[in-house]
């Protein structure tokens, strides 16, 4: 689910599974299979909304990475996506997923502008300091993001400015079991890391491994 370019969707399929990615995203989808195909990869790549999946097939894996789950910025957003996901799992099928855990930390950012890294862009060779916008709405539990990049000249002049948008929704710990569990899904393990480590309040992400019930 939310495959983009199939990032980890096409190193799946060199190990010889069977795979569909599915996104929203037809532009993804475009790229994804330019990259399967050059590969001689036979991966079925699905242009669906994920929250309302009609799907030809139930599997015994879903898999959800890249904190996609935080697009989802509503309850119904939520509800649905999980429900499309159940209805599409074999019997005792396992649904993985990761989403950035709560932390104060990560709330509580400033809403100054802040520096947070600098890169040369490959095409003007020009220095972008990059700096971030954070607002945190408590009500919905949404926090806004803006980036902006700032092109700069060998002089340290500014030449242009670009900013981008993001919102992603935070779900916390206790939230997302009876989330999960209303909508069929029994946690088996919470990771915070792909080494399988315990998720403690220091966590930066929560893995969930699940299973339909």
């Amino acid at each position: 689910m939310a495959c983009g370019t199939g990032r980890l969707t096409i190193p799946l399929a060199k190990n010889g599974y069977k795979l569909m990615g599915v996104d929203i995203h037809k532009g993804m989808l475009v790229e994804a299979e330019k990259k399967s195909t050059n590969l001689d990869l036979k991966i079925d790549w699905v242009e669906q909304d994920c929250t309302k999946l009609n799907l030809p097939i139930k599997s015994s894996l879903i898999y959800s990475v890249g904190n996609s789950f935080q697009h989802f910025l509503t309850n119904e957003a939520q509800d649905d996506f999980l429900s499309s996901v159940n209805k599409h799992l074999e019997n005792d099928g396992v649904f993985i997923f990761y989403t950035r855990f709560p932390r104060v930390e990560e709330l509580l950012q400033p809403s100054t502008e802040e520096y947070w890294r600098s890169y040369t862009d490959t095409e003007t060779l020009n220095r972008v300091d990059v700096y971030t916008l954070c607002d945190y709405d408590s009500l919905n539990q949404v926090q806004h993001y803006t980036t902006i990049r700032k092109y700069k000249a060998h002089d340290d002049e500014v030449v242009e400015e670009k900013r981008t948008n993001i919102s992603l929704r935070y779900v916390f710990p206790k939230e997302m079991e009876r989330t999960l569990f209303l909508h069929g899904f029994k946690i088996i393990n919470v990771y915070k890391d792909w080494n399988e480590s315990p998720v403690t309040n220091d966590s930066n992400e929560m893995i969930y491994v699940c299973k339909k019930r």
